[in-house]
């Protein structure tokens, strides 16, 4: 099984606070965690600890950010020959404050100072051997080829639309997955139904929009149904839609109904928040079974949590 991803990676540094500083003070922080982050990178970390096979593309200079971004990627065994480094430039950074309180957070970011990533860095090697790829949207010209690709390829394209941007929804109807925001979703449309109704009008064969401790509304062509939220006392939300994102490609890939598709997404999510940092926490095969079976999230389906072999060959149909 592989699962391919092109969009943001970035280097986040995260800081534990007890309150929100006013402006003018000093604030001294503990633990201060460097690790990387973006939101189909960390995806594909969690889907390579789950025993996927995982190719990104994104955009990395030569600095020391870009270094660090690199290694991660590596030590997780996700595939970076198609990464494009652009040297003499900063790579794309992030703070992030972390309320120790109740585990959420304030993200500032920059993009890297040197453009995005181009259609014409989208290759066709890029699709060999992909079961599904994966998107986030910020870069679009390169997105939008890169799903225009897939389509031709037979090949399922998944999208993480957290924020809607000029000329997202001209990348909607090339996507057959998309799990969008609250944001996005308020953003888009009057309400959530609209949202996933309009989303599926476009083409999406699923439509989820995540709600954070709300849970998820999910809807396909047949079904419409909320999923709550694992209760949990989260330590840190960094990384958690991106988690839930690499849990939806996982239960699609290993041909699950969707309710538990959405079922498994959400509780590799919330183990996740059960540590500091966006990436620390996410489970392997072993630590998500126990996670399940100690929140009865625990099902018949997930009794063959192994490491995906192709679903082509063993002929899985997408939900």
């Amino acid at each position: 099984m592989m699962v391919a991803g092109i969009g943001q990676c970035s280097l986040d540094n995260l800081a534990f606070i007890d309150t929100y500083p006013s402006e003018d003070m000093k604030c001294e922080v503990t633990p201060w965690l460097a690790q990387g982050g973006g939101p189909v990178a960390t995806a594909l970390v969690a889907l390579s600890r789950l025993g996927v096979s995982t190719r990104f593309m994104g955009l990395v200079s030569d600095d020391s950010t870009g270094q660090i971004i690199i290694s991660e990627l590596v030590r997780e065994g996700v595939d970076i020959s198609f990464m494009v480094k652009v040297p003499g430039y900063q790579s794309q950074l992030a703070f992030i404050l972390v309320n120790r309180e109740n585990g959420r957070r304030t993200i500032f970011w920059s993009r890297p100072t040197f453009g995005n990533l181009k259609g014409d860095n989208i290759s066709d090697s890029f699709f060999s051997g992909v079961d599904m790829l994966h998107l986030d949207g910020l870069m679009l010209e390169a997105a939008i080829e890169a799903a225009t690709a897939a389509k031709l390829k037979n090949i399922p394209v998944m999208l993480d639309v957290g924020t809607l941007r000029d000329g997202t929804e001209q990348l909607l109807p090339l996507c057959d997955y998309i799990v969008c925001s609250e944001d996005f979703s308020t953003s888009y449309c009057e309400n959530h139904t609209t949202t996933l109704k309009n989303l599926l009008a476009a083409g999406a064969k699923a439509a989820t929009v995540t709600l954070g401790q709300k849970g998820s509304i999910t809807a396909t062509a047949d079904k419409y149904f909320h999923f709550p939220a694992c209760k949990i006392k989260p330590v840190d939300t960094t990384g958690a839609g991106d988690v839930f994102h690499g849990g939806y490609i996982y239960g699609l890939l290993s041909g699950w109904p969707i309710e538990e598709v959405i079922k498994f997404a959400t509780a590799l999510a919330a183990a996740k928040c059960l540590k500091l940092g966006g990436r620390t926490g996410i489970p392997d095969i072993i630590e998500i079974t126990e996670f399940m079976k100690k929140h009865e999230l625990y099902q018949v389906a997930f009794n063959r949590l192994t490491p995906l072999a192709s679903s082509k060959a063993q002929g899985r149909t997408l939900p």
